[in-house]
């Protein structure tokens, strides 16, 4: 209950496009007054394998945590962290555009023995308007792209 498992796909027009990274959202039992952990489980280039990673959304910065912010609202972030840079924060990674790539097309091989599947039978494939929308810059709430905005 307190463990979800999260497949997401790398954001269209950035080094990640076409890559389907896997990760764990560690719940704790006072969620949604108090933020989740995030593991990502394949690596990516961003986000360091198997590490709770450092982002606004996460416990490591529990006075910018906000309540109503949803599981799929901490996805759509995700999805928008991942083409921004590390700068050196818990979890973060800068590798190269080349290696990002090779990894994004890896990423498909990807079996989680929790899941007991491969990450590229958990989605299914965007629609159209679910293309258009990535293309225009993501479906991320404005407060998490506020709160994106203001890691740089």
């Amino acid at each position: 209950m307190f463990e979800w498992h999260f497949t997401i796909r790398g954001p269209v027009g950035t080094d990640f496009e076409g890559g389907i990274y896997h990760g764990r959202i560690l719940l704790p039992p006072e969620y949604p007054l108090k933020p989740p952990n995030i593991v990502f489980l394949n690596h990516n280039g961003r986000f360091v394998m198997g590490t709770k990673i450092c982002l606004s959304i996460s416990a490591y910065h529990e006075e910018t945590w906000q309540p109503a912010w949803s599981i799929r609202t901490m996805l759509e972030a995700l999805i928008s962290f991942l083409p921004t840079e590390g700068g050196g924060a818990i979890g973060a990674i800068d590798w190269s555009k080349e290696e990002r790539q090779r990894l994004a097309k890896a990423s498909h091989t990807f079996y989680c023995k929790r899941c007991d599947c491969y990450v590229k039978d958990l989605l299914t494939e965007p629609t159209a308007e679910e293309l258009a929308a990535e293309r225009g810059g993501g479906t991320a709430p404005p407060e998490m792209k506020d709160a994106i905005s203001q890691l740089s």
